[in-house]
């Protein structure tokens, strides 16, 4: 790419709808993907349709300017990483244009996610077959890409199976449509005076000359492996008429498919559609003594015609251990397997695949395979495929900078072939000192290993070539591909010429040339890429901060490697049709840079020194990190358990340590003080601020929304009630925790919950405590929660035992003393934090557990029927189980209680009342709370234990929510 100003693309901004980015913020998002590479683009353009797209064309070719099409970045050869223009397809352009139901086809924009299509062909009976582990963020513009496959493409093949047609625009600007067409329609292509007819016409010339045929049948991987994508896909092109006699319909996009945008942008994609599969399933879990095992294991479970046989080896199941999430999924495991086998089944009857599943275990138990074989059946499958699906995600949790890194991700062998050259990988490795984790698609002959290195070290960056280079020779020796789904991209590209030959890697350029002369799509992918162990994002860590930090990193073994451990795998961009908590801001805005991602690539270049430790640099990590609502969601939902909510919190300590605190922080921070000093004129604030010109000067002097009904404050605080009172001497001693938003604002929850807890025969002390902290962490102001973290600790950690709980009805507050306070406090208290933190219950969590033990009972309560809709906080989503919340509610012997399926309300504590965050507070609450709320019958009880979703749910639909502690208390007899 020639020397570019990037000041020039103002003349694109104005010729296109969407927005054109080149600050540095944007460029250093976009600077890496889910691979191992790291460098600047000159900006992001993001397309709002194909017209823009034109434009973008055309303006590259006019500045030669090189274009990097992406969608969800998740590609893990470097395809979206590069020097040049970033064009991100997936926050417009992700439109099911039309299903055709008849003929069972579907025409979608390139950034229309993978689940998201399929939960909406489900109404028709139809869905589309290959599926990555990244379906939920995966979208089908980067599906076609790199030909993506997933855990049943024994069944269901590729993308590029299932392509029909492909349009969009050609390195010239003109626009075309790729599809299969007749012989005669080939010829009639070749005569069009047009770029179009020039392609055809040149590509004719490649496959009618005989030797390029012979070349490319003797060369390329084994055509009995499916997943097969090394380079560009001239053996199915040769597969078609008049190339092979028996060859079906020439069609483009067989070649297409697998060209990670180098030679055409893809602004529709026409895909073939299946029936729904049998809604029978079963999975055999086989566990294993040894990964060679397995290798052989795998052979006798093909026999059976399963849908898909997928491998974990002992690396990833431990490092699942340390995932919440993934821990519950580990349910089915019995004892420390070395290797599990999952064995799909789909049948449209039970007892036939209770039948197949004996008859495998049978088969295996004959060849002594494995020493246990549970089978899943139902919703519980999920659970499985979704431990097996964060493999790569939860690498991220290995401590310290030796990782499993993507180097032989991606070798494909036939399956009789893989227990010899998975041998030879082995000796290969056993040479280097290096050992490797092993998982994936192992029933396809393709598995995904990831030696461990150091790629901070130059002596293992040199040997990231060299085990590439290997790889290489031992994946041609078995007539593999080194690229099964994943792609060439920078990672593989080098290596091409080793495995397809010289004369057919120069037929790659040639077609490259054919359809870019220009070199304006993704240059240096596939073809001309650099050398592989160059541009990594792995580097030493400059500003580590570590001298100033508060929070305890040795998990992590340092601040820096906590926002190192993502992967870039992209689970925080998931939309809210997906479900879950991460990442609420960009479930609003769809907007890369608002992802966890983001804000953990933004840490690690700032820890590394990309981004200077100066005012300007602090500036735009702060920039990044300021739309995080600190949910807690991305350390439950994240497989490398990034938790951006402590990084934040960090960060922006340090901030105010160098530039000093912004005065609303300050504000914010301290409100308990400030709410206990207001106490004595709460009549008069509560007036105050429902006045219009008081909001005004909030949002003027304090940046404080004024669309905003700010919290009132009670009459008298909960703490000055209860001494007040003549408290219960009778029953099991138990204590509560008066947080700061429960003593000043929600004073008659607290009450109930005292109450209701007496009545049901506990005794409820309400200890000499301060504040949890909360306002102080969510404002990184960290000195002074620890403060108030060594107090609390020091006062209740020698009360609270097994025999006397500490109980809290704000889950953000009494979660902090569970979640944050172990890692806050000084290094004499952890002991003491720890113990506290586990007698320490929300109120759900308390009441559920004393319900199942028998010391609360239904009958304690009235038997009026009533139905509930609960919203869970963020917290108890990340850090307990919602479905206590149901079961508590549903104590009352005819309460019925269901779960709003939404993820963060939008509030956030003080992010939503703050000026800046209003739009995007309430659009997140619009996309599911705010709309199931309205639409809940009149009768329904809505109910919310956190009191920024009690008031997000009032400002948004007018809606009064309740409390648990509340609906318990009113239901008591």
């Amino acid at each position: 790419m020639p020397d570019f100003d990037a000041s020039q693309l103002v003349e694109l901004k104005s010729k296109i709808k969407g927005e054109v980015d080149i600050d540095n913020v944007t460029c250093m998002v976009y600077s890496t993907d889910a691979s191992a590479y790291f460098e600047k683009p000159i900006g992001a353009v993001v397309p709002r349709d194909s017209v823009d797209v034109c434009e973008i064309v055309l303006f590259a070719k006019k500045h030669q300017l090189n274009l990097i099409p992406r969608a969800a970045g998740t590609s893990l050869a470097g395809q979206v990483v590069g020097a040049g223009l970033v064009v991100d397809v997936g926050r417009y352009m992700n439109k099911i244009l039309e299903v055709n139901e008849k003929e069972r086809w579907v025409r979608v924009q390139p950034g229309v996610v993978l689940d998201e299509l399929n939960q909406y062909l489900a109404d028709y009976g139809l869905f589309f077959g290959p599926e990555t582990s990244t379906s939920n963020r995966c979208m089908i513009g980067g599906m076609v890409g790199n030909n993506s496959c997933g855990a049943h493409s024994l069944i269901y093949g590729s993308t590029r199976d299932h392509t029909i047609e492909l349009k969009g625009y050609l390195s010239n600007g003109d626009e075309a449509v790729f599809k299969a067409i007749q012989h005669w329609e080939f010829e009639q292509k070749c005569r069009e005076e047009s770029f179009e007819g020039e392609i055809y016409r040149s590509i004719r010339d490649v496959l009618t000359n005989k030797e390029n045929r012979k070349s490319i049948r003797k060369e390329f991987p084994h055509p009995e492996i499916h997943r097969r994508n090394t380079g560009y896909a001239l053996d199915y092109l040769i597969d078609a008429y008049p190339y092979k006699e028996e060859g079906g319909l020439f069609n483009m996009c067989k070649l297409l498919a697998g060209s990670e945008g180098t030679l055409f942008f893809t602004t529709e994609i026409k895909l073939n559609l299946i029936d729904l599969p049998p809604k029978e399933k079963g999975l055999v879990c086989v566990h294993l003594n040894s990964l060679e095992e397995a290798l052989e294991a795998n052979l006798i479970g093909l026999k059976f015609n399963p849908g898909a046989i997928e491998l974990m080896d002992k690396a990833i199941m431990d490092l699942t251990k340390k995932n919440v999430l993934q821990n519950k999924n580990r349910f089915f495991v019995e004892g420390d397997p070395e290797a599990l086998l999952l064995v799909e089944f789909a049948r449209h009857n039970k007892n036939e695949i209770v039948q197949l599943a004996n008859d495998l275990i049978a088969a295996m138990r004959e060849k002594g395979f494995g020493y246990a074989y549970p089978v899943v059946y139902g919703s519980d499958i999920n659970k499985v495929w979704n431990l097996r699906k964060a493999g790569l995600g939860v690498l991220g949790n290995m401590p310290g900078d030796e990782r499993p890194v993507p180097v032989i991700e991606d070798t494909a062998v036939r399956p009789e072939d893989l227990p010899a050259f998975i041998a030879d990988v082995k000796a290969m490795l056993n040479k280097y000192g290096k050992d490797c984790v092993y998982y994936a698609h192992i029933g396809t002959g393709e598995l995904h290993l990831r030696p461990v290195l150091n790629m901070k070290k130059e002596q293992d960056v040199e040997l990231f070539y060299q085990i590439a280079r290997d790889t290489a020779e031992i994946v041609k020796q078995y007539k593999g591909s080194l690229s099964g789904e994943h792609g060439d991209g920078r990672l593989r590209g080098q290596f091409i010429p080793l495995m397809v030959g010289e004369s057919n890697y120069q037929l790659f350029k040639d077609v490259k040339g054919i359809f870019d002369p220009g070199n304006i799509f993704n240059a240096g992918k596939i073809t001309d890429t650099p050398q592989m162990n160059t541009s990594l994002r792995y580097k030493a860590v400059e500003n580590e901060l570590n001298n100033n930090t508060l929070f305890d990193w040795s998990s992590t073994l340092g601040f820096a490697r906590a926002a190192e451990k993502c992967t870039g795998s992209g689970d925080c961009r998931k939309s809210h049709l997906i479900g879950g908590t991460m990442c609420p801001s960009y479930m609003g805005s769809r907007d890369e840079r608002q992802t966890t991602r983001a804000r953990a690539n933004m840490l690690r270049e700032f820890f590394v020194g990309t981004i200077p430790a100066n005012r300007l640099g602090f500036d735009e990590v702060k920039e990044v990190l300021d739309l995080c609502l600190s949910c807690k969601a991305c350390k439950t939902e994240c497989p490398s358990n990034v938790d951006m909510t402590k990084l934040k919190a960090e960060f922006i300590n340090a901030y105010h340590g160098q530039f000093g605190i912004p005065l609303r922080s300050k504000l914010i921070a301290n409100l308990p003080s400030l709410n206990k000093f207001l106490m004595p004129f709460s009549y008069l604030y509560n007036i105050g601020m429902k006045n219009k010109w008081v909001k005004l000067l909030n949002e003027k002097y304090f940046g404080v929304s004024a669309k905003r009904h700010l919290p009132g404050l009670s009459s008298q605080s909960l703490m000055r009630w209860n001494k007040k009172r003549l408290t219960s001497e009778h029953g099991k001693q138990i204590y509560f925790f008066a947080d700061e938003f429960t003593n000043y604002n929600d004073t008659k929850e607290g009450v109930a919950a005292v109450l209701l807890l007496e009545k049901l025969g506990y005794k409820v002390i309400i200890p000499d405590h301060k504040a949890s902290g909360r306002t102080y962490l969510s404002k990184g102001l960290l000195k002074d929660a620890r403060k108030l973290a060594v107090h609390n600790v020091s006062v209740l950690a020698d009360v609270i035992n097994e025999e006397a709980s500490l109980i809290g009805i704000e889950p953000s507050a009494i979660l902090t003393i569970r979640d944050e306070y172990p890692e806050l406090v000084p290094e004499d208290l952890r002991d003491k934090a720890a113990k506290l933190a586990s007698h320490t219950f929300t109120f759900e969590e308390f009441i559920a557990r004393e319900f199942n033990e028998g010391n609360i009972s239904s009958n304690q309560f009235i038997e009026n029927k009533q139905t509930i809709r609960y919203h869970a906080h963020c917290y108890q989503k990340a850090l307990s189980d919602t479905k206590l919340t149901q079961s508590v509610l549903e104590i009352p012997e005819n309460y019925r209680a269901e779960e709003i399926p939404s993820g963060c309300c939008g509030m956030a504590g003080s992010f939503g009342y703050e000026r800046e965050h209003y739009d995007l507070s309430m659009k997140i609450g619009e996309l599911v709370l705010f709309p199931e709320v309205r639409k809940s019958e009149k009768e329904s009880l809505i109910v919310a234990a956190g009191t920024s979703c009690r008031h997000q749910i009032k400002d948004g639909t007018g809606v009064e929510a309740l409390h648990p502690a509340i609906v318990l208390y009113n239901a008591l007899k």
